[in-house]
């Protein structure tokens, strides 16, 4: 399994029409081949600073959707409203830990 983690800042004004975009197109992410898990965070301290978290079956999941037409029209629409460069980071799995009573 991996997890992708991706830093979004949007100019300020631009969060509104973020939000929009990733509404419109959150179903058909989380329904992509490989797709096993979507989440949109936002920064508790900042209104314009987002994270992605998704959970791919595969590397080659991940890929085929960075590929794929759907990932190239969400980035287009997304990308023109950044204040800032997008990070992302891709990891493995190695372990959980899950809360106890």
């Amino acid at each position: 399994m991996i997890k992708r983690i991706v830093r979004l800042s949007f100019e300020e004004d631009k969060v509104s029409l973020f939000r929009s975009v990733f509404n419109e197109k959150k179903h058909s992410i989380r329904a992509f081949p490989g797709c096993v898990h979507l989440e949109l965070l936002k920064e508790t301290s900042k209104e314009n600073i987002f994270f992605t978290l998704s959970i791919w079956e595969s590397e080659d999941d991940l890929e085929a959707y960075r590929e794929s037409e759907l990932f190239k029209a969400t980035w287009e629409e997304t990308k023109a409203l950044f204040d800032n460069k997008p990070q992302a980071w891709s990891m493995e799995i190695q372990d959980i830990v899950e809360y106890e009573k």
